[in-house]
């Protein structure tokens, strides 16, 4: 329950930090603007979701790997206590907790910002 909360509350402060850059930052004071300030803070989110999605999915896996093995073969002075076999990968460094908080902050700001240009629209 506890981190049901804590959602919560960030997607509240994201929402504060939203309409704070509106109003200090906008030109004129118009609901294209929250539009447009909502936007900036999703589209970090969702970079963020996508990189991790990315990652998650084990596609950057088999060039570490090769990079790995390529350094461990063609090194001048190898060391041979080096695990590189060992390492962990960057699909296995995702903490699966900050995957899913940045997806449902990517997620929920993105149907806020959908439903507030279903408004400007109509």
């Amino acid at each position: 329950m506890h981190k049901l909360k804590n959602k919560w509350i960030f997607l509240t402060l994201n929402l504060l930090l939203t309409l704070l850059l509106f109003f200090f930052f906008a030109p004129q004071y118009s609901l294209k603007g929250i539009i447009n300030t909502l936007f900036y803070i999703d589209f970090l989110y969702l970079m963020l979701f996508l990189i991790m999605y990315v990652m998650k999915g084990r596609f950057f896996d088999g060039v570490t790997f090769g990079f790995r093995r390529f350094r461990a073969v063609m090194s001048k002075n190898p060391d041979y206590l080096d695990d590189w076999q060992e390492r962990a990968m960057p699909s296995e460094i995702i903490n699966e907790t900050f995957y899913a908080f940045i997806k449902f902050q990517a997620v929920s700001l993105l149907f806020i910002m959908v439903f507030l240009l279903g408004i400007y629209y109509l």
